[in-house]
């Protein structure tokens, strides 16, 4: 089974990426897609358009391409706002383009092939206030078509916090395992 994490943080190992690291490390075959890594732009909406979606110049196709190669997708976000981070909105608001891209005819057909998880942490009561994120990426994940799995919250504000929040560890090592088989 071929897993993507999809990590939306901005920050270089942080509590999101530590958390989800917890839920992968026993994977065999793991993709990483970092997006603060990658250019692309934001959406430029057209689908009313006598010519629909202009072609756009960026890396938003590399991250697409890696994702139809998985069987599993983690999307990984910090909470900010009771929401997902900018970067991964951005990536996500896309798919609006790509639902009617000609390069990916059945993009809608093969997300429904795929199962999906959310790992989000924040740091003022995660396991509350997250609840609008998770929410919203069950609506996504039903529009899509996308499998949605479930979800993992866990606190941590300040770099390595989340380490001390053992209940979120001890879940991502369960989801691990469910994932894993």
């Amino acid at each position: 089974m071929k897993v993507c994490v999809i990590y939306g943080s901005t920050r270089e190992n942080g509590n999101t990426e530590l958390l989800t690291e917890e839920v992968v490390k026993n994977l065999p075959d793991v993709t990483r897609i970092d997006l603060k890594r990658y250019r692309y732009h934001d959406i430029v909406d057209q689908r009313h358009d006598i010519n629909g979606f202009s072609p756009v110049d960026d890396e938003y196709d590399q991250i697409i391409d890696q994702i139809m190669d998985c069987e599993v997708l983690i999307f990984a976000t910090p909470i900010y706002w009771y929401g997902m981070s900018s970067v991964m909105k951005r990536f996500i608001d896309r798919w609006s383009q790509t639902v009617r891209d000609e390069k990916y005819p059945d993009f809608k057909e093969q997300m429904s092939q795929k199962d999906a998880y959310i790992v989000a942490v924040g740091g003022d009561e995660p396991r509350v206030k997250g609840l609008p994120l998770v929410q919203q990426f069950q609506y996504i994940c039903e529009f899509i078509g996308l499998n949605y799995k479930g979800y993992l919250l866990g606190e941590g504000g300040k770099p390595k916090d989340i380490l001390t929040d053992k209940k979120a560890i001890e879940d991502a090592q369960k989801l691990g395992e469910l994932i894993k088989g």
